[in-house]
């Protein structure tokens, strides 16, 4: 069954992490976003096909993590006084899933998926 993918407009995602997306070649909206410790997490998310990439390089310039993911059901940002977090669910049909990514202070990522 297919799912849209919601996705703030680029207006709403300054207002709640104080950055501008930009696009890439295939039309995907792309975030760079930076922790205190100066490593870098590039978030590109494509509305009509459905897909998530998460590249995640640390102040050395090695990659921590590069993941990418179709069936995205909902993007959402958030942030507080000393924080901003960034949320994708995904619904696979036969799984579902979460993941949750803190941008400051510190970068983390923490990845939920489930039989449903």
């Amino acid at each position: 069954m297919y799912r849209e993918f919601v996705t703030p407009d680029d207006e709403e995602v300054h207002e709640a992490i104080g950055e501008w997306p930009s696009s890439d070649e295939s039309g995907a909206r792309v975030l760079t976003l930076r922790d205190d410790s100066g490593q870098c997490l590039v978030l590109s998310y494509d509305g009509p096909a459905r897909s998530v990439r998460i590249r995640w390089v640390d102040d050395r310039g090695i990659e921590v993590l590069d993941v990418f993911r179709e069936s995205a059901t909902r993007l959402s940002f958030t942030s507080g006084r000393s924080s901003r977090h960034v949320s994708i669910d995904f619904d696979m049909g036969e799984c579902t899933g979460t993941v949750e990514i803190r941008v400051t202070p510190r970068l983390s990522v923490h990845d939920r998926l489930l039989f449903s």
